[in-house]
């Protein structure tokens, strides 16, 4: 028996076993009422186990929960959403396939007669997006959005449940803009006026410090310390969660890259919008033999468009791509393999993972042709090379042949680093290869990027985090709105200096 007032709901001593490891390991934690409950950890601490717990995703193996001074026990999610129970994945659970308003009132279906009322789901949707400052038509298909704007439907899906006590934000900004990020945090304060109690799980350590009320923080499934926001500091946090102050640094080269010859050009790459207008317009860069070179800007100004160009995936760009001192043809992803092109994604779960297959085979899904022994697959070669992989990108691993969803978040990360290394590129593109990777593991893959540029490999790397750019990249190209605005390099890295050409070509001199 446990009641509590100030508590909406309490887990006691919650076990989660998986075959292999322990996810959780007789963790207690209070859910506050009217409070944003952050929950911190690193990667594999068992943040996201336990929220599944408490959304009915998964069952714990031992421990109990309680809301309103009684016992409860979710069998499923229904279960759990009967009591008021939701949660925006950290992994997007979106129906491609569906229309935006489709996927929104999923489950909360309202019906005319004998058929839905979609014109009743198609205002409800104008509205609620309306809301989320979004517009986005509400008949567009889910799969023709960007991963920010599914971001912001996950987000809605959750806002049309009446009955709301409890909404679970797993990584909700990972995908999101500045100013997407402001929407969502006025948004959240006007759901706790209205009395609902939130947990906020987030690697961006300036956000808790922001939105938070009271922080909890776990370690390899245990619980370490918790506090009120209020009463400590962001070094709290940080020496709390991996036992030490780990600061990103910018990496010594002892590559003169003044005297580097060029790998990849582009010039004058273009390409269309659906509907007039340019994704990319007229791009010209560089890069030269083991930089590592950053792209930063806004969402939507065109970087992960830049990268799909470069793997095959546009074939309807335009300009000219000079690679060795060769004018190649992009033709389509396989031949951009072979000629030693590589691309780890944004969104790991839709294009960087084969869900159903394992630890192993999605690491050397790519390269399999490198496994070959006259007419067999040389499963022994294949086994080594990934192994290699696990062992030089730290992958916390119990067993490789175990199902990739049974890696945490930031482990599933390096497993897609890995399937790109597999293939011996000349050219790596790192399209936000930090997005939902804790401190201490954001750090290994600096480390590691910072090691391959240093044995020669060339690497692009987009991300939205000023500070990792800054803190990786040796020379760094801005975007905005599809227009090459600016180029730093060295002591010309600033953050103000990003800012403002990220901002540079956007006609209200806003974000996105």
């Amino acid at each position: 028996m446990f009641d509590d007032p100030n508590v909406v709901l309490h887990c006691e001593k919650i076990d989660k076993i998986y075959p292999g490891t322990k996810a959780l390991d007789g963790v207690s934690f209070d859910l506050l009422k009217q409070k944003v409950n952050v929950l911190i950890g690193e990667n594999g601490a068992g943040k996201s186990t336990l929220m599944k717990m408490i959304a009915g995703i998964e069952q714990p193996s031992a421990g109990k929960m309680y809301m309103d001074g009684e016992e409860v026990f979710f069998k499923d999610t229904n279960a759990a959403r009967a009591k008021g129970i939701g949660i925006i994945h950290q992994e997007l659970s979106l129906f491609p396939n569906l229309s935006v308003y489709q996927n929104i009132f999923m489950c909360h279906e309202e019906k005319s007669g004998l058929f839905l009322n979609n014109k009743k789901h198609i205002e409800g949707a104008k509205k609620i997006l309306k809301r989320l400052e979004h517009e986005i038509p509400p008949d567009t298909l889910v799969g023709d959005l960007r991963v920010g704007q599914q971001q912001m439907v996950e987000i809605a899906r959750n806002l049309v449940q009446d009955d709301l006590r409890v909404l679970i934000m797993d990584e909700p900004t990972s995908s999101l803009s500045a100013a997407e990020v402001d929407v969502l945090f006025k948004i959240m304060r006007e759901l706790l006026e209205q009395g609902i109690s939130i947990v906020y799980i987030s690697h961006r350590l300036e956000e808790i410090m922001q939105i938070g009320d009271h922080v909890t923080i776990l370690r390899d499934g245990k619980y370490v310390a918790d506090a009120d926001i209020k009463d400590i500091e962001l070094s709290w946090i940080v020496e709390n969660m991996v036992g030490k102050n780990t600061q990103y640094h910018r990496f010594e080269r002892s590559i003169d890259l003044n005297k580097a010859e060029k790998i990849l050009e582009v010039k004058n790459l273009c390409l269309p919008k659906k509907g007039g207008g340019w994704l990319l317009d007229n791009v010209n860069i560089h890069l030269k033999k083991g930089e590592v070179l950053g792209v930063y800007g806004l969402l939507g100004a065109g970087r992960s468009e830049l990268f799909e160009c470069l793997m095959g995936m546009h074939p309807e760009h335009t300009g000219e791509v000079i690679f060795n001192n060769q004018k190649i043809n992009i033709k389509d992803i396989s031949s951009q393999i072979d000629k030693g092109f590589a691309l780890v994604p944004e969104d790991r779960q839709r294009q960087g993972l084969i869900q159903p297959m394992d630890i192993c085979k999605n690491a050397s899904i790519a390269s399999l042709q490198n496994f070959r022994k006259f007419i067999f697959h040389g499963t022994a070669k294949e086994e080594k090379a990934v192994d290699e992989q696990i062992k030089e990108l730290h992958i916390k691993v119990a067993d490789k042949h175990l199902p990739i969803l049974s890696l945490s978040g930031g482990n599933q990360q390096k497993v897609v680093i890995a399937k790109g290394l597999l293939t011996h590129p000349e050219v790596l593109l790192l399209d936000e290869p930090s997005r939902g990777i804790d401190i201490g593991a954001k750090t290994e893959v600096f480390e590691i990027i910072h090691e391959l540029a240093e044995s020669g490999l060339s690497i692009i790397v987009i991300s939205s985090e000023l500070k990792e750019i800054m803190a990786i990249a040796d020379r760094i190209y801005i975007l905005s709105n599809g227009k090459l605005t600016g180029e730093l390099a060295g002591d010309e890295i600033a953050e103000d200096t990003l800012v403002r050409a990220s901002y540079a070509g956007l006609g209200t001199g806003k974000g996105e």
